[in-house]
């Protein structure tokens, strides 16, 4: 479940203003990678988490994220569409220190101990000792920009300031210059998404960011010294598609790093569960978590997928998301007070979500079949992992002598309860499945779960006729 971002705060009473007080202060100007190197190493010794939030990596892309770090490279994460790339990249700005000291007032976050830009330099030799110090919070030091045709070197680099030239300055005057993200991101971290969809002649202007470490603006006498950490993502997909990454640029990037989707139930588990939003009001079990988990892989692993294309993660979350809000809605049309997800609200995820998947031309027409079939897949194996082997006589039993259970996705926990009828061994069922709580809502998710797994092993038939399940022998 996502959790809020607590909230910043700077003791004011206690932090330098000026220059003599930082200087008095003992503070030592250190640069961004320098800052990352020395942050990352504390954790690394104490053994705290250095990427909170981050899933499924802990053995295969964080290690070499650590080491390219500690290099101090500036680096681009190579993966699929929806593999937490963007994500990784924000969760590198908790290696900042939390808060550090600008000359107050600069665009471009000029360090007061080595001011760069002309007017920084200005109020230096102006003030002195007096220069005003403002303070950064590590939140604020982190630029992003994705790349899009319509991306020009103004905006990630910088033009002329057309307000500041009708003010009366003069052109070519250092001061009439109009920073773009890069430098307005400088002693921080910029990240460029999807570098491959920019421009070439775009992605000229960032070599003298990557080596150089500085940037030149066009008609300008001017070279500002760049203290920045650059980090790309990029798609494979994009080198063959739609562009690629000029091979000047590439060299100049000292790591290219391969992410990935989850390697295990596990993960994709706990994927959905940190993702998918708390707020919608109605619980969807660890069986059926489990259940889009295993969906998920099967529609990455489907030969009838692109798998060039990938199955975003957020596929999954939205899934869970899905379900969650087809058991409120029932609950809003029956009366139910305790929504709980059950399985007939996992067929809606297919309808809703075939627009996340990219298949392959030979499957045209066939999207809804292919989904459907892979997700009965994904509840037969539940079933057999959780139920699987146990003795479920009791409930077969319940269908003796012609008997058949109604349900659907407009029928209360309660009454499917009362159609089934008493079922012995159903608190055992329920362990098996992780359902501590003995509410409706959980045992009839239990229950019907149990018939669904019976009609995938053959042991029961079942008949769909307008979102209305029948379960019969």
């Amino acid at each position: 479940m996502r959790t809020a971002r607590q909230p910043r705060s700077l003791d004011s009473v206690h932090q330098p203003r000026n220059l003599r007080e930082l200087r008095g202060s003992g503070h030592v100007h250190r640069t961004v990678k320098a800052e990352i190197r020395a942050n990352l190493l504390a954790r690394l010794r104490a053994g705290q988490p250095r990427f909170p939030g981050i899933v499924g990596f802990d053995d295969t892309v964080l290690p070499h994220l650590e080491r390219a770090l500690l290099a101090g490279h500036d680096l681009v994460l190579l993966g699929e569409r929806g593999q937490g790339k963007t994500r990784l990249i924000r969760t590198v700005t908790g290696l900042l220190d939390e808060w550090t000291p600008v000359v107050e007032g600069c665009e471009i976050n000029d360090h007061p101990y080595e001011p760069s830009c002309t007017r920084c330099r200005r109020l230096a030799r102006e003030m002195g000792e007096e220069l005003p110090v403002a303070w950064k919070h590590r939140d604020e030091r982190y630029g992003e920009k994705l790349a899009t045709p319509d991306t020009s070197v103004g905006d990630l680099i910088g033009d002329i300031d057309p307000i500041k030239i009708a003010e009366g300055r003069t052109l070519g005057d250092p001061e009439t210059v109009h920073y773009g993200l890069v430098p307005r991101t400088n002693r921080g971290i910029f990240s460029v998404n999807e570098l491959p969809d920019l421009a070439e002649r775009i992605q000229v202007s960032l070599l003298n960011v990557l080596e150089e470490r500085d940037i030149q603006v066009r008609g300008y006498n001017l070279r500002l010294p760049l203290d920045i950490l650059l980090i790309a993502s990029a798609n494979p997909e994009d080198y063959t598609n739609r562009g690629r990454i000029i091979t000047p640029l590439k060299d100049r990037f000292g790591a290219e790093i391969r992410t990935h989707y989850p390697r295990s139930v596990e993960d994709e588990l706990e994927l959905i569960r940190q993702e998918s939003r708390a707020d919608i009001g109605a619980e969807v079990p660890g069986h059926l978590i489990e259940v889009l988990a295993r969906f998920t892989r099967l529609v990455r692993e489907s030969s009838a997928v692109d798998a060039r294309s990938g199955v975003s993660a957020r596929f999954s979350i939205a899934a869970a998301e899905t379900a969650a809000a087809s058991a409120v809605r029932r609950a809003a049309l029956t009366g139910e007070e305790q929504p709980v997800t059950r399985v007939c609200d996992l067929p809606v995820v297919v309808h809703s979500l075939r627009g996340k998947v990219e298949f392959e031309v030979s499957e045209e027409g066939r999207e809804l079949e292919v989904l459907s079939h892979l997700l009965r897949r994904a509840v037969a194996e539940t079933f057999r992992s959780h139920l699987g082997g146990m003795d479920l006589a009791a409930l077969t039993d319940r269908f003796a002598e012609g008997n058949q259970v109604e349900s659907g996705e407009l029928v209360p926990a309660g009454e499917l309860l009362r159609r089934i009828g008493p079922v012995t061994g159903l608190a055992k069922i329920m362990s098996r499945l992780g359902l501590e709580e003995e509410s409706p809502g959980h045992a009839a998710a239990a229950l019907e779960f149990a018939l669904e797994g019976l009609y995938l092993m053959r042991r029961l038939s079942k008949d769909d006729v307008d979102g209305v399940t029948v379960y019969r022998t």
